[in-house]
C-alpha cells in the first residue's frame, strides 16, 4: 500500500527557512512582475485576463510558499505557477465545447475550414532559419556591452527602464547602445545578402 507524501506545514518548517522563502518570494514578485505579466499575456492574448492570471498565481504562491521544496530555483517554481494559472484561465474561458468538424455552428464555414494549418511552409521555414543564422552571425560581432543591451531589450523584451536598471546605467545610455547595436546588425545583415 502506497503512503501519501505529507506536505510540510509552515509550523513544521523551521521558522528561519519559511521566513527566508517568504522573503525570497516577495523579492521575486517585486522584481519579476512585468515578466510574469508578459508570460501570461503570451498565453492569453488579453491584458486584463493576463493580469488576473498573474494575481491568482502570486496569491497561490504566497499561500503555498510552504510547499516550495527547493528542487528548482524559486523563480522557476513561480513561473510554472503563472503558466498554470494562465492555462486554467484559458480552460475557463473556452470551457468544453464539442463540435464536429463538418458542423457549421451557425456560421458559413465548417470547423475544419476555419482550423487551417498555421505552420509555416517549407519556404517560409527555410527563410526564417536563414534570417536567424544571419542574425546569430551578426550578433556574434557585437561587443559584449552592445550584445547584452540588445538581448535584454529586443530578445527578452524588457523595457528601457528595466534594461537600464539591470545594466546599472542611465536610460539614455541604453537607448544609445540599442541604436548602435541595431545599426551594426542592419549593416552586417545587409552585407551578407
Amino acid at each position: 500500500m502506497a503512503t501519501a507524501a505529507v506536505q510540510p506545514h509552515p509550523e513544521s518548517i523551521p521558522v528561519g527557512c519559511y521566513q527566508r522563502n517568504v522573503r525570497e518570494l516577495t523579492d521575486l514578485i517585486a522584481s519579476h512582475s512585468a515578466r510574469f505579466r508578459r508570460i501570461a499575456l503570451a498565453h492569453l492574448g488579453d491584458a486584463a485576463d493576463a493580469e488576473d492570471a498573474v494575481q491568482d498565481a502570486l496569491l497561490a504562491a504566497l499561500t503555498h510558499v510552504d510547499r516550495f521544496r527547493g528542487q528548482a530555483k524559486m523563480s522557476t517554481w513561480l513561473t510554472a505557477i503563472v503558466i498554470n494559472s494562465a492555462r486554467m484561465k484559458l480552460r475557463r474561458r473556452f470551457g468544453r465545447v464539442y463540435l464536429a468538424l463538418d458542423e457549421t455552428n451557425g456560421q458559413d464555414f465548417t470547423l475544419a475550414e476555419m482550423l487551417s494549418d498555421t505552420r509555416p511552409g517549407p519556404e517560409e521555414a527555410y527563410r526564417k532559419r536563414e534570417v536567424a543564422e544571419k542574425l546569430a552571425q551578426a550578433t556574434s560581432r557585437l561587443s559584449p556591452t552592445l550584445l547584452r543591451t540588445f538581448q535584454l531589450r529586443d530578445v527578452y523584451g524588457l523595457n528601457i527602464r528595466e534594461t537600464a536598471h539591470l545594466l546599472g546605467v542611465p536610460s539614455g545610455t541604453v537607448k544609445a547602445r540599442l541604436a548602435r547595436a541595431r545599426m551594426k546588425l542592419r549593416k552586417a545583415i545587409g552585407k551578407s545578402r
